[in-house]
């Protein structure tokens, strides 16, 4: 899958789920919805040749929504996947290594199902960019950034004015000529769930 199809799938979705979220009834939201991420985890699918490993990394970061209507929001998210150890194929060589760092940044359209129970499952996608950072060992001799793309969904649940949201995001990461071998010079794909604390502001 490409990221052009991934953001066309995103739009695809969006527009779907459109008209049969807005049959449902519900408590407005809160105006800002602001979220902390404080635990999730980043894994990305090996590259289309194989000459590239797959890897996953701890993510946290934070997210402010806000509500244009019942149904319909925008969310300005950024996170940060930290690299951690683990067991690599690269180069021909299996070894322990700590992945690189690497932060994301997107605007996302948000399409809400709120019910008067209070859980809020949702649907969600948008355009964004990807920034790996300096990791000699593996090859990467600066800081390198990519277009991204994100579709998913998840569930929040308030009481008032805190919530929890639980949340999974398919990355697509489109490819540069001059990437470092490690990551980028094929398409990449990956999955991003997390947990987050919801801070409601405002209706």
């Amino acid at each position: 899958m490409t990221t052009s199809r991934a953001l066309f799938l995103a739009a695809f979705t969006l527009a779907s789920a459109s008209p049969a979220l807005a049959q449902g009834s519900g408590h407005d939201p809160a105006r800002v919805a602001v979220t902390i991420i404080p635990a999730g985890g980043t894994f990305f699918t090996e590259s289309k040749d194989a000459t590239a490993p797959s890897f996953g990394n701890y993510n946290l970061g934070g997210a402010v929504l806000f509500n244009i209507n019942r149904y319909v929001g925008v969310e300005g998210e950024v996170t940060g996947a930290l690299g951690v150890s683990q067991s690599l194929a690269f180069n021909g060589v299996t070894a322990d290594q700590t992945t690189p760092h690497i932060l994301n940044y997107s605007g996302n359209v948000v399409v809400s199902a709120p019910n008067a129970s209070g859980v809020v499952p949702y649907v969600t996608g948008g355009i964004g960019g990807l920034s790996l950072f300096e990791k000699q060992e593996l090859g990467i001799t600066g800081t390198e950034s990519f277009l991204s793309g994100n579709v998913g969904g998840g569930v929040a649940w308030s009481a008032g004015r805190w919530g929890i949201r639980a949340d999974y995001r398919f990355i697509a990461v489109r490819s540069k000529d001059d990437a470092p071998a490690f990551f980028g010079r094929d398409n990449r794909y990956g999955h991003r769930v997390y947990a987050g604390l919801v801070l409601n502001a405002g209706h």
